[in-house]
């Protein structure tokens, strides 16, 4: 009986870890699940406890911080994701772009599109720059880049 309120506990934990991810309470689910295993031997309550608190410990000492840095450093090369990967894109409009509405190419993807200043329209086939994502739109302003690098009339 008592191995299966170990098993349940750390089984609990882990779960718990998905919502959290911050590595912590993994740590103790694999105590309780050592602990588990001591009570299926047949060892006592105390000794058990013990268990758990050592495996515990152990984990969190020290395989936890290797695994951040790990995580970190692979977090790290991964670049930017989401919608930040996708601003300052390049964009090909593939049905005519205005303040109504369009579509356009990003990368590889479709994407519905708004011209980012209400008064421009780019026709299909001309290349445009993603300004932002606003929801599932892309705003878009017409690929003249001056040379400093900034697009002309919009201050950031």
């Amino acid at each position: 009986m008592g191995a299966l309120i170990w098993i349940v506990l750390g089984a609990a934990l882990a779960i718990a870890e998905i919502f959290t991810t911050t590595l912590f309470l993994i740590m103790f689910s694999v105590g309780a699940f050592a602990a588990a295993g001591a009570a299926a031997l047949g060892a006592p309550f105390a000794v058990q406890a013990i268990v758990f608190a050592l495996v515990s410990a152990v984990t969190v000492l020290g395989v936890r911080p290797s695994l951040r840095r790990q995580s970190d450093s692979a977090a790290g090369d991964e670049g930017p994701f989401g919608m930040t990967a996708i601003t300052d894109e390049t964009a090909i409009v593939l049905d005519r772009v205005d303040a109504n509405g369009g579509r356009v190419k990003i990368g590889g993807e479709l994407w519905g599109a708004r011209a980012f200043d209400a008064t421009q329209s780019y026709e299909p086939g001309e290349q445009v720059r993603v300004i932002e994502i606003k929801g599932v739109t892309a705003m878009v302003w017409r690929d003249d880049l001056s040379t400093s690098g900034e697009l002309p009339g919009l201050e950031r």
